[in-house]
């Protein structure tokens, strides 16, 4: 049956809050979590390479640092877990991780409570493990009635199958799946945003492989001025 706007239901009502504009991430209206890119994480990871989870893990950081958008490093107890990933945090050097003993990050009110301190509604988060770290505060706060993006390729699990499965539980619960690189380029959205460009540039220079390398070629070809890496 067509919809009728005389059943008292507006168009407005019916809109996917998925889908639309609305539904895209800015530099305003989202915060970037990192949970758990520790050692002992890295030691089980079977799903991925490690080095192109640390690529693209570092990346995901640095993209969020060229937008300014808020950054939270949590690490589980990191005595025994080791210390998060130096690359890592060389990208925002002054901040100290939480450190936590809940498995599910978001049963630790000092994460909640920064979340809540920016009063932004939508947070990106990527994990080690996928279907544990990262599964459970997603699936928490999608609950809680924030909008929840998680980046697949700077995740990880224990093997294929646990991270697969961790992906499909997410997204049957509202979880939204995107790529490190998908997050740098919705935050851009507009060349015309010249103010970015540059830190734009130097983050696909440093971490996007044969792009970075392309976009080298292409500025040798032009003789332009180069983007200097980070």
């Amino acid at each position: 049956m067509p919809f009728n706007p005389s059943d008292g239901e507006s168009m407005e009502n019916q809109r996917n809050p998925k889908a639309g504009l609305q539904a895209m991430l800015t530099p305003d209206n989202c915060v970037l979590v990192l949970i758990d890119h520790q050692p002992f994480q890295f030691a089980g990871l079977r799903s991925h390479d490690t080095q192109t989870v640390i690529n693209n893990v570092v990346g995901l950081a640095k993209s969020a640092k060229a937008f300014d958008v808020p950054t939270l490093f949590t690490t589980v107890v990191q005595e025994k877990g080791g210390l998060l990933l130096k690359q890592l945090q060389d990208v925002f050097p002054d901040q100290k991780p939480i450190d936590r003993t809940f498995i599910n990050t978001w049963q630790d009110e000092r994460v909640v409570a920064w979340v809540r301190k920016t009063e932004r509604k939508k947070i990106v988060m990527a994990a080690l493990w996928t279907e544990i770290c990262l599964a459970f505060p997603v699936i928490q706060a999608l609950g809680e009635g924030y909008e929840v993006y998680f980046v697949t390729d700077a995740s990880g699990g224990v093997s294929l199958e646990a991270h697969e499965m961790a992906v499909q539980r997410m997204v049957q619960a509202g979880g939204v799946p995107l790529t490190w690189t998908v997050f740098a380029a919705e935050l851009q959205r507009d060349w015309a945003r010249t103010r970015t460009v540059p830190a734009y540039a130097a983050m696909l220079l440093d971490h996007m492989g044969n792009v970075g390398t392309s976009l080298m070629w292409e500025q040798q070809l032009l003789n332009a001025p180069r983007v200097n890496p980070s």
